[in-house]
């Protein structure tokens, strides 16, 4: 009985579930701006990490490497548009 309970997936829930109030608190407490967007991104990629790797089942099939590069060429252009726009837009160097 104890292999039908998908153990993995209850503790990725009870993890995101922590990472989501961890957010919260950034949100209640007064912190600075740096230290509050500094959690903020370290608890959004390892919450992205979780998602991906527990609930889209990323790493239990053959092409996992497939899956994985996807994700990181994904993550690399949303980082190079979002840079870019703050060059263009606010830094004025376009």
């Amino acid at each position: 009985m104890r292999e039908l309970f998908p153990m993995k997936q209850v503790m990725g829930f009870v993890f995101s579930l922590l990472l989501t109030v961890i957010a919260l608190a950034v949100y209640f407490l007064d912190m600075s701006f740096a230290t509050g967007i500094t959690i903020l991104l370290v608890t959004a990629f390892i919450q992205a990490t979780v998602q991906l790797v527990v609930f889209m089942h990323a790493g239990e099939t053959e092409d996992k490497a497939s899956i994985y590069s996807n994700a990181f060429f994904g993550i690399l252009l949303a980082v190079i548009i979002v840079l870019g726009t703050l060059l263009t837009m606010i830094w004025d160097m376009g």
